[in-house]
């Protein structure tokens, strides 16, 4: 079940009674897909009129994508766009709700109905689909937005095997961007390749207590991330936590595994492993154990839900 809820900027989001999740932050769901996923895209690296290259993975609610329309032509670039999503009734959802589509203009929303009615949005399971597109994106993507829900929830599509795979459709100068900061995802990028830098806490989601330190997001580059206004290198409290049995990724060598046979695979690998325990780490740098009632997709709670 798919219920309407609006987050604190107002904007339109759903939860799934399925993850026991919301779609999004909620601070705000267009502030979430302005800031963590296009902000970091920094789309000014680009020459005007250039064509990007664009994978999303999990489109959901059609959120991140109508930013990515809106900047792109604001920034005057033209869009090459492929999506993989499970479920079309987020998107259908959305794109009939009022809320929603008083957040974009005409042309924004002409534009994602168009790419929600084209063969470049590949509906299904994301791990059989992806398959597709390694053909005509190998090595060609000038951004890949990852925003399934969290590992704990969705693991599927987290996994080292999975990620990997998204890793070798990157351009030279390509961006994975995700919301998650989970060390077992990092890791997964790690492994998979990737250079690793953290989305800063932007403005509408302030550093409180416990979160210091933290980040909004992950961006993974086959080459090295520059420092900016946006992105920043992982801290030690950051790359101690990816060293902790935290980091252990999830592993889907099938394709084909459910989420409990990956849960419970991880768990194993977690019991066996030599790495410290994740709660040293917390006891270590002062880190409080929480769960935010928006389904883990906020900084420190992402990172430090059990068993992550």
């Amino acid at each position: 079940m798919l219920e309407p809820r609006p987050t604190r900027d107002g904007s339109y989001s759903l939860w799934s009674a399925r993850f026991g999740e919301g779609f999004h932050c909620a601070d705000g769901a267009l502030n979430e897909a302005r800031q963590v996923f296009v902000a970091p895209a920094e789309l000014e690296r680009f020459a005007q009129r250039q064509a990007l290259t664009v994978l999303e993975v999990a489109v959901g609610t059609g959120t991140n994508t109508a930013a990515l329309i809106e900047a792109v032509e604001r920034q005057g670039l033209a869009l090459h766009w492929w999506g993989l999503e499970l479920d079309p009734a987020p998107l259908a959802m959305a794109l009939a709700n009022e809320r929603f589509r008083a957040q974009w203009s005409p042309a924004v929303l002409q534009r994602l109905a168009a790419l929600a009615g084209s063969d470049r949005l590949l509906w299904g399971d994301a791990r059989t689909r992806l398959s597709e597109l390694v053909e005509p994106l190998a090595g060609r993507c000038d951004l890949i937005l990852m925003d399934a829900f969290s590992p704990r929830r969705c693991p599927e599509l987290w996994s080292l095997d999975f990620l990997g795979e998204l890793a070798r459709l990157l351009a030279p100068g390509g961006r994975l961007i995700t919301y998650s900061s989970a060390a077992a995802v990092r890791r997964a990028l790690e492994v998979a390749g990737l250079q690793l830098a953290a989305v800063a806490l932007p403005s509408i989601s302030p550093a409180g207590p416990g979160r210091q330190g933290w980040s909004a997001g992950t961006v993974a580059a086959p080459t090295p991330l520059p420092t900016t206004g946006r992105l920043r290198p992982l801290r030690r409290m950051e790359r101690e936590h990816m060293a902790s049995r935290a980091g252990e990724p999830y592993r889907d060598p099938s394709g084909r595994a459910s989420a409990a046979e990956i849960l419970a695979a991880r768990a194993r690998a977690q019991a066996r492993s030599g790495a410290e325990p994740s709660s040293a780490w917390e006891r270590r740098w002062g880190i409080e154990r929480r769960r935010a009632a928006n389904g883990s997709r906020e900084g420190l709670t992402a990172a430090t839900s059990p068993g992550s």
